[in-house]
């Protein structure tokens, strides 16, 4: 399945065989007028995809209503999850939900999940924090049958909308060991490496890459995997603390130690570092990069667009 017109690809955010996408501010606080500004300024280019991540216990804006807010203000841009922490919900309200937002969107949305670290998220909203790998392959095949209008019990009516897009909006795996990995190949179009969230280590991104490429042959698949990986950046006023703060503020739920140290390591606070990050993706063989913002000032759009030429 296609991620997103490919002519589009070419004109808009088109890196050297590498697609540029950009992420919206949606675990920062902002405001309407924030929100719709990134939006239309994302859609109108450079960006192949505009993505939408998920967390619960945090500053964060809904995923779903961000998502399908950007699908009325767009007409261009492909639409991801970046992602559904997919067994902390009931897989029938999601398969809803994200069908929902391929019609208000006509087709333009990727559904990225995973099955996320923190236990906090999943007991905020009643979820269960056991067996995540196997349950998340349990549903997403029950999101692909609920997609095709199979009632969800004997005796239901199908659950509706249907998504535009044939068979359901095409899945990517937030994945990173080999064994899910393996896991993924049998279900998904690609996997999101979140592993250069900070920094771009060239030489590892490019094994992880193989390593996908690996286990869809593995799995008999015929076709190339889709291959994405996401980073935090900053450019604005103060990048090189705002950047740290913002490291520290989203990581310090796992050890603050720990969280400090990433934060106080980030470096792509410059444009020269930017450049040189999306630079190393693209020679690790990426199809896609996600920059993800750590402001919600639209300006940072523009900065970026003038820090890669693009």
């Amino acid at each position: 399945m296609e991620l997103g017109d490919k002519a589009a690809a070419r004109r808009f955010g088109h890196h050297a065989g590498m697609d540029i996408a950009m992420t919206l501010p949606t675990m920062l606080p902002h405001d309407r007028d924030q929100f719709v500004a990134w939006c239309r300024a994302v859609d109108e280019g450079p960006w192949s995809s505009l993505a939408v991540p998920e967390r619960i216990t945090y500053t964060s804006h809904s995923l779903t209503v961000q998502l399908a807010g950007a699908a009325a203000l767009t007409e261009r841009v492909r639409l991801w999850t970046t992602l559904i922490v997919l067994p902390a919900h009931d897989e029938v309200q999601v398969a809803k939900d994200m069908a929902s937002v391929d019609q208000l969107c006509r087709g333009r949305l990727t559904v990225g999940v995973g099955v996320g670290g923190r236990e906090q998220d999943y007991r905020a909203i009643g979820g269960d924090f056991t067996r995540r790998w196997s349950r998340m392959d349990q549903q997403v095949a029950r999101m692909r049958k609920i997609w095709g209008q199979e009632p969800p019990f004997e005796g239901s009516d199908p659950v509706g909308p249907p998504p535009v897009q044939p068979g359901g909006p095409p899945f990517v795996a937030g994945v990173v060991g080999p064994k899910a990995i393996d896991r993924a190949a049998r279900w998904a179009v690609g996997v999101d490496d979140p592993s250069s969230i900070t920094s771009v280590d060239v030489a590892a991104l490019a094994a992880q890459r193989e390593k996908v490429v690996h286990a869809w042959q593995a799995a008999g698949r015929t076709e190339t995997p889709h291959f994405s990986s996401s980073l935090w950046f900053a450019l604005g006023p103060d990048a090189r603390d705002q950047l740290s703060g913002y490291v520290y503020s989203y990581l310090r739920i796992f050890d603050e130690g720990y969280a400090r140290q990433l934060g106080d390591g980030a470096t792509v606070h410059t444009p020269a570092a930017l450049r040189q990050a999306v630079e190393g993706a693209r020679q690790a063989g990426c199809d896609e990069f996600f920059l993800v913002p750590t402001t919600a000032d639209p300006a940072e759009l523009s900065r970026a667009r003038d820090a890669l030429g693009i």
